[in-house]
This record gives structure tokens, sequence and C-alpha cells, in this order.
């Protein structure tokens, strides 16, 4: 696989995309993003590899905070790679839960090839576990949400 360059006018083009991709929580938005064998690496979710092993980790996310979207906040790229900053928000338990991360994307033939989120999922996982109210949606989702 042959790793797409990045220049000032694709990162941010594609920083639109992104940000577009998650008003909502529109699965074929952001399939349409991914190559077909992308890679997706994320604390608590381990790595994701092909697009099907994607799309049902984003459903199982979707399931436990169904109104999760992103605010960007700041992109910037090198030579093979755009950095996303952002806020995912949303509702969980009943109450708003928000976490922030940075994103590293490389692409191919202008696809999502590989992202890499970081975050600190430690405070995100104290939340989630101290929200009774959301513990049935936990245990139906949050198990395989949570695989490695």
């Amino acid at each position: 696989m042959t790793i797409d360059e990045v220049d000032d006018e694709f990162a941010t083009r594609f920083a639109e995309r992104f940000a577009d991709t998650w008003r909502t929580p529109d699965l074929a938005k952001h399939e349409a993003l991914w190559s077909d064998d992308i890679v997706l690496v994320q604390p608590m979710m381990g790595r994701l590899r092909g697009k099907q092993a994607c799309l049902e980790s984003f459903q199982r996310l979707f399931a436990l905070v169904p109104d999760l979207h992103a605010d960007v906040h700041r992109v910037g790229h090198g030579r093979h790679e755009v950095f996303i900053e952002f806020t995912l928000s949303g509702t969980y338990g009943g109450k708003p839960i928000a976490w922030d991360a940075v994103d590293r994307f490389t692409f191919t033939k202008g696809l999502i090839a590989e992202r890499v989120s970081y975050f600190d999922s430690a405070p995100l996982a104290v939340k989630l576990a101290g929200r009774p109210a959301g513990w049935g949606r936990l245990a139906r989702t949050g198990a395989a949400l949570f695989r490695r």
C-alpha cells in the first residue's frame, strides 16, 4: 500500500469532511472515508482492521452514545499524515459526556489507510462506570466495544 503525501489543501479538505462526518452518528459517512483495508487504533477498542470490523465497532459506539458528535479544534499535517484535535461529546446514562482526542491519519488513494486515536481513556472509563443509568446499555454494547 502506498501512503499518499499530504499538503495544506488536502489537510483542510479532509478536516472539513471529518467535521461533517462527525456532526451526526452516520455510519455511511464514516465508511465513505475509509479504505477497504483500513486500520483503526484507539484506547479501549484496540486495533481494528478492515471496514467490517470498523463498522461493527462504530455501531456499538453509537449504540452506547447515540448522539455522539465531534467538534474540531485544530488541524495540522506532516508529509504523510493529518492530525485533528477534537472533542467527542454526547449523552450517556442521561447526562452529558465528553472527551478530548487527537487523531493521526494516513491515506491511500485519498481514503483513510490508518487512524490512530490518542486520548486518556481512564477518566472516560470512570464516567461510564459511574453512571448506573447507563449500565444496561454498557452491558449490551460495552463488553464488545472494549475488547482488544
